[in-house]
C-alpha cells in the first residue's frame, strides 16, 4: 500500500456517483451567467470522487474548454511536475468556475456567485480531508466558505489552515496557481516547496 492509499476510498459508492452525475447534468445545462454563451464544454472536474485530496483552481482555460479535462495546457504541465508521485486519478481536480472565460479574463463577482454553489456541492459529495486552493481567487472563495480571513496569496501559500466542514474537520492548503510559473520562471521553486510540504502533510509528517 503506497502513502496515498489512506487518502482514497476504494470500491463503488452509488450514492456519491449518483450525486455527482446529477450535479454534472445541472452544470451542463447551467444558464446562470453569460459564460454559457461562449463555452464549448463546461468542466465539472477530473479524478477520483473517492479521493480525500481536492485541488481547486480558478477556471478552465482554452485547452481545458476544448478537451473537457482539467489542467491540460502549460499550467497542466507544471502541475504534473509538482504532483511528483501523486497520480491525477488519485485526486479530484476542479475549479471555482466551471466554464472557460473568454480571453481568460479574471472571474467577476457575478460569475463566481452564479457558480460557487456547484463547488460547495462537490465538496459535500467528495468530502475531502485536504483542500488545496490554487491561486488567489480559489483561496479567497474557499476561505470565505469556512470563515477564514484572506489576506494575500503571497502570505498564505504553503501554510495549513484547519476548518470545520459539514462533513468533518478539514485542512485547507493554499498555494499559487501553477500558471504563475508560465510567466515568472522563478516561481517554480516556490511551488515545488509548497507541494513538497503538501506531500508531507498527506504522508502524516505534520
Amino acid at each position: 500500500m503506497d502513502s496515498w492509499d489512506k487518502f482514497r476510498r476504494e470500491g463503488p459508492e452509488k450514492s456519491k456517483e449518483e450525486s455527482m452525475s446529477e450535479l454534472k447534468k445541472e452544470i451542463e445545462n447551467c444558464r446562470k451567467c453569460d459564460l454559457f454563451k461562449t463555452r464549448r464544454n463546461p468542466l465539472v472536474g477530473d479524478g477520483s470522487i473517492y479521493s480525500r485530496v481536492m485541488l481547486v483552481g480558478e477556471s478552465p482555460g482554452y485547452y481545458e474548454d476544448i478537451q473537457n479535462k482539467a489542467f491540460v495546457g502549460e499550467a497542466g504541465k507544471i502541475l504534473d511536475v509538482l504532483l511528483v508521485d501523486l497520480k491525477r486519478e488519485d485526486i479530484y481536480i476542479t475549479n471555482v468556475l466551471k466554464c472557460h472565460p473568454p480571453r481568460n479574463h479574471n472571474p467577476n463577482r457575478q460569475e463566481i456567485d452564479s457558480c460557487i454553489g456547484y463547488l460547495y456541492r462537490q465538496m459535500g459529495i467528495i468530502k475531502p480531508k485536504i483542500i488545496v486552493s490554487l491561486g488567489k481567487y480559489a483561496t479567497d472563495e474557499i476561505f470565505k466558505k469556512f470563515g477564514l480571513p484572506f489576506s494575500r496569496i503571497s502570505e498564505l501559500h504553503g501554510k495549513m489552515f484547519h476548518a470545520n466542514a459539514e462533513f468533518g474537520k478539514i485542512i485547507i492548503f493554499p498555494s499559487f496557481h501553477p500558471a504563475v510559473a508560465c510567466y515568472r520562471s522563478e516561481m517554480i521553486d516556490i511551488l515545488k516547496r509548497d507541494f513538497k510540504r503538501l506531500r508531507g502533510l498527506i504522508n502524516g509528517e505534520y
